[in-house]
């Protein structure tokens, strides 16, 4: 189950993303904020659509203020904090950038495949525990938004979108790599679009090598996450983190070839800054309310990063 579905690191095709069912289904997704489980649903402290309140219990550390119970506090002069049951069929929507960035690897497959992979196992996890599922793809030149549904044609609908986004055959050229502040606008609108999606008490994953991020990037985070779950899904290739021994190496992105020297100490200290200042602002965002950090390399099985992290859950 946990085997890489794909036998090209370079593309899928919706037969690896449906061989995905069985792996996705055995995945549990749990919210940031879920407090415990009950049969038929999941408990989660804040209310949404579906969500009602379940029960009063002493203060945890680490427990959201914002849920705490002010009346059984005073009451009993001991902090208490309110649990809400939501209900099945919870919105879980996956945020999916395919854009060139991700046509990238040294090792394993392309991010945009590992992406594509973790969206699948997301999907036939929600579906198989019967939460609705809604989708936003976007890369360059396309853009395509998946109301949330229930059932099997929903994962379907959703998977047939990602297999047959032009990401797969654009390529990428000198003429095809763009600006920052295009890529930025690129992101600021996917996540305008996803808060028009997401219902309150929605799942949210946003999976993406977050390469671009505008200085409006933790507001709509911090927006999304005041009425919802926000799982940042952050893929990236080893390299991006640190470069390779010092020598000379031929780098393929896309049909686009390279040379790169890495023995610069210089060079390999900038490199490395600019990848941890990227890092660091996705788990300073992670600290917050409702918002969580998850990191899957090119080399990781995508369905190990979840499987694990939900087993924590």
């Amino acid at each position: 189950m946990g085997a890489r579905a794909f036998r090209s690191p370079v593309s899928v095709d919706l037969k690896g993303l449906i061989d995905l069912k069985p792996g996705g289904e055995a995945i549990r997704l749990t919210a940031p904020r879920v407090r415990a489980f009950a049969a038929g649903g999941n408990l989660s402290p804040f209310k949404g659509r579906g969500v009602e309140f379940d029960e009063s219990r002493p203060y945890q550390p680490g427990d959201d203020l914002r849920t705490m119970d002010w009346r059984v506090t005073a009451r009993t002069g001991r902090p208490y904090t309110k649990v809400f049951r939501e209900e099945r069929n919870r919105p879980v929507i996956v945020w999916l950038d395919l854009r060139r960035s991700m046509l990238f690897a040294t090792r394993g497959a392309y991010k945009a495949v590992a992406a594509a992979e973790l969206a699948g196992l997301v999907a036939w996890s929600a579906v198989g525990h019967g939460d609705q599922l809604g989708g936003l793809v976007f890369a360059e030149d396309e853009h395509h938004e998946l109301r949330p549904r229930l059932g099997r044609r929903a994962a379907l609908h959703l998977l047939q979108v990602v297999a047959a986004s032009s990401c797969w055959t654009g390529g990428v050229g000198g003429a095809q790599v763009r600006e920052a502040a295009a890529a930025e606008g690129d992101t600021d609108r996917a996540l305008l679009r996803l808060t028009r999606v997401a219902r309150p008490g929605s799942m949210l994953f946003l999976i993406s090598d977050f390469r671009v991020l505008s200085g409006d990037f933790e507001r709509h985070i911090r927006e999304l996450a005041s009425h919802g779950d926000v799982f940042l899904v952050h893929v990236f290739d080893p390299v991006e983190a640190e470069l390779p021994p010092p020598g000379r190496y031929r780098i393929q992105l896309g049909a686009r070839s390279f040379t790169i020297e890495t023995a610069d100490a210089r060079v390999r200290a900038r490199h490395r800054e600019q990848f941890d200042r990227r890092r660091e602002r996705l788990r300073a965002l992670a600290a917050a309310p409702g918002v969580a950090l998850i990191e899957c390399t090119t080399a990781d099985d995508p369905h190990e990063i979840l499987s694990k992290r939900f087993a924590r859950a």
